[in-house]
């Protein structure tokens, strides 16, 4: 009977939140597609959980807006199918938006967490995959030979979600929400070689873009000793970088010259900035043939296939334009790009209210996380992929969903157990974490 006692302790509502917010920060670089599996199971559980009355539905005015915004992409997608009477072809490009859906309902369990405990697992798992993502990263460069890609399975997905961890880690150091800050330091930099390897140029710009965005938010923590001790880590970071990053970013920076002079002075598409000019070129066409509704998700293949043979005499097949917006435009018409701009503006304004009205570390943290998450998705999906891959569509909801908790949120109660407090929460913690959490109290 004790042993049942305590199983039943480890697999408490609180502490199945704090494991699932592990695994959910720490997945996306090492697993992958797991952390897909892990939201959206986490997502049916949350509407078993609230359908069956035990747990509440957590409904705040930041969370809400988000909602509708989320809500509106998803209905202008199914709008376009049945404008275009494309409802069986699109059925299966139309179900992965149940990720989406998900965002009020894991809102609701995931904001049942204590906001410290909830920061700091954030933190400690972000620095733990910066670590792995390393590992996987100089395995696959050196011993495979090949881009890294982590267990992403994609080089730009891969130094997408290790940017996003990179960049938690400088700003849980920045905040305060971890004292001990050199473990942080060192995942910053073994995350940015690991990015470095996967040989994807748009996310060193968006590694760059993000962290001096939260340099300058944090630019009052920045200042006398402290400014000091930054340039400092900032020159070593710099000399570690160009160490170790040299050849492959010079090797990149080389490859992209090289496709600019055959598309500029040969018309040669058949490069890697080539493709996209014509993949670009495609969509855009496309867009123009429909531009209100679209042609629908299902019609994205067939679009790519047969532009490429009719305009550029080539075979080649993609399911994405290498521009989020510009795929958005293709599948969903006008309305489907301004309410996928919708969610990320509504984010944006939450969290540049936060930043501008509270002190708060916590709340600052969270809507750091959301600044960094629109900044990357943004930069990454210029040349690449936004939304409509699985690890992407779910990482981009863990982080509107935590960062507006953390952010804006207020904590949900607990209908079959009184809400832990912050130090038994901590119990359930890995023991390192646990020790520097005791540190703080």
């Amino acid at each position: 009977m004790s042993r049942l006692s305590s199983l039943r302790q480890q697999f408490t509502p609180s502490r199945v939140n704090i494991y699932f917010s592990i695994l959910c920060f720490f997945f996306p670089p090492v697993l992958g597609s797991v952390v897909s599996f892990v939201f959206n199971g986490g997502g049916l559980s949350s509407v078993l959980l609230i359908a069956l009355r035990k747990r509440r539905f957590n409904a705040d005015r930041p969370m809400i807006w988000l909602t509708v915004a989320i809500y509106a992409y998803c209905a202008a997608n199914l709008l376009a199918s049945i404008v275009n009477n494309s409802f069986v072809r699109d059925a299966p490009h139309l179900i992965p938006l149940v990720t989406f859906l998900f965002f009020p309902l894991s809102y609701s369990t995931w904001s049942i967490t204590q906001k410290t405990t909830l920061a700091r697992i954030i933190v400690l798992s972000s620095m733990a995959a910066c670590f792995v993502a390393l590992l996987m990263a100089v395995i696959q460069q050196y011993w495979v030979g090949v881009r890294a890609e982590g267990g992403a399975g994609n080089p730009i997905v891969f130094a997408t979600v290790v940017c996003l961890a990179v960049v938690v880690c400088v700003a849980g150091a920045l905040s305060g929400i971890e004292r001990a800050r050199n473990p942080l330091f060192y995942a910053t930099l073994a995350g940015t070689i690991a990015i470095i390897y996967s040989g994807s140029r748009i996310a060193w710009l968006a590694l760059l873009i993000a962290g001096i965005a939260v340099l300058l938010i944090n630019h009052q923590r920045l200042g006398g000793r402290n400014a000091i001790r930054v340039l400092l880590l900032l020159t070593a970071f710099g000399i570690v970088i160009a160490a170790f990053g040299f050849q492959a970013i010079s090797g990149r920076v080389d490859f992209l010259r090289s496709d600019w002079d055959a598309l500029g002075a040969q018309g040669n598409y058949d490069s890697s900035l080539g493709i996209r000019v014509a993949l670009w070129e495609i969509g855009l066409k496309a867009f123009l043939d429909m531009p209100l509704f679209g042609h629908g998700v299902g019609a994205t293949q067939l679009l790519i296939k047969q532009g490429f043979h009719d305009q550029f005499a080539m075979d080649a097949g993609f399911n994405h334009f290498h521009n989020g917006f510009l795929t958005a435009l293709v599948q969903a018409g006008i309305l489907g790009a301004v309410t996928l701009a919708a969610i990320f503006a509504v984010a944006a304004g939450n969290a540049a209210r936060v930043l501008r009205n509270s002190s708060d570390p916590i709340e600052r943290f969270g809507a750091m996380m959301i600044v960094v998450v629109v900044i990357t998705y943004l930069t990454a999906g210029m040349t690449g992929i936004l939304v409509g891959h699985d690890i992407l569509d779910s990482v981009l909801m863990v982080f509107l969903v935590s960062g507006t908790y953390l952010a804006s949120g207020r904590q949900a109660p607990l209908m079959e157990e009184q809400v832990l407090p912050p130090v038994v929460e901590a119990q359930a913690l890995p023991s390192a974490a646990r020790r520097l959490f005791r540190a703080r109290q």
